[in-house]
């Protein structure tokens, strides 16, 4: 069985509520018909009610079991904002609460923060950047982490690694060029994630050109203190470095390279890139040089699942990335 019909399972055994503030586009409005029949998530669509029952009707699109929250309805949105004005950390005043209920995202988001749905689902026409914006200021940051970032899986033809062929990778789509407080937030945060969505003991690798001081500058020196970090922080989590790569995840050349006793070293299942840059190219390398199927990437480092996809995503590419965020908003409640 592959990992996403394992996490199709789990997600259908533990249903989550997904708010989906882009229904008016029809891509996404067909992509929750898919989710709602497939029995994958409860779903609510957030907007203009009318206007989404228009769309439907003229897209042939059931909405059957799909809950609408009208951000036109008076009485219910003076009762959400009642109870958001009275959660303690609530940074608006009640006219910018108001403001913020009559625009679907943050409609949304407000909903997810009372806990009247477990994810906010977005992107495919509000910019990624918007999207953590009004995750960071409604949602807010998971304790002791510092930064929004990113978190994929690839699924590597003829890799054989310590979880076979998968192999945990992140941050490759959000955080530019983390300092080393950024970097360990990378790192935790990845670690949590993968671990919800594969059930692993995470083992995780600060990359750098460098292995355990084989190079010196400021470029190695940002990811030792990153890994010090890390430790300090969450000392219950695997995560070392600095690793090149293959000393990352090759047993061989981490015997011949490391020279200090490491649970990561050679048997990574997550590898953490120093930045942006390298990233990028990383991911664009191991799918056109290894034919790699890459899960995500997916947002990560707030205290509920959000999640951003793709402007181009399809219908499939969102249901999976959907299942994905169900299973991680399952085990954030403890309920997988």
């Amino acid at each position: 069985m592959s990992l996403m019909d394992r996490l199709r399972e789990r997600a259908c055994a533990n249903r989550m509520r997904v708010a989906f503030p882009e229904g008016d586009d029809e891509t996404m409005m067909r992509a929750v018909a898919e989710i709602t029949a497939q029995g994958i998530a409860d779903c609510v669509l957030v907007g203009d009610a009318e206007e989404l029952r228009r769309l439907a009707d003229e897209r042939g699109i059931s909405l059957e079991g799909i809950e609408l929250a009208d951000i036109n309805d008076e009485v219910v949105n003076a009762d959400v904002a009642e109870r958001y004005l009275a959660l303690p950390d609530c940074p608006f005043k009640a006219k910018g609460v108001a403001r913020r209920l009559a625009r679907p995202m943050e409609h949304a988001f407000i909903l997810q923060a009372l806990g009247d749905v477990d994810i906010t689902f977005a992107g495919i026409a509000c910019s990624t950047g918007d999207v953590i914006l009004a995750g960071q200021t409604i949602i807010g940051l998971a304790d002791g982490i510092d930064t929004v970032s990113s978190v994929g899986i690839f699924d590597i033809p003829g890799y054989e690694g310590s979880e076979g062929n998968l192999l945990g990778f992140g941050d490759s789509a959000v955080c530019a060029n983390p300092d080393s407080a950024q970097l360990a937030s990378i790192a935790i945060s990845a670690c949590e994630t993968i671990s919800a969505l594969t059930e692993w003991e995470p083992r995780c690798a600060l990359l750098s050109y460098s292995t355990c001081g084989s190079a010196e500058g400021e470029l190695v020196d940002k990811v030792v203190a990153a890994r010090d970090i890390a430790n300090e922080r969450r000392p219950d989590l695997k995560i070392d470095g600095e690793f090149q790569f293959d000393s990352a995840i090759n047993l061989r050349v981490a015997g011949r390279k490391v020279k200090h006793d490491s649970e990561v070293a050679g048997r990574a299942n997550i590898v953490i890139w120093p930045d942006l840059n390298v990233g990028n190219v990383g991911v664009k390398l191991v799918q056109q040089f290894a034919h790699a199927e890459a899960y995500g990437p997916m947002l990560q480092g707030f205290k509920k699942v959000v999640c951003d996809c793709s402007r181009s995503a399809g219908v499939a590419e969102i249901v999976g990335n959907v299942i994905m965020s169900c299973v991680r908003a399952a085990v954030l409640k403890g309920v997988a």
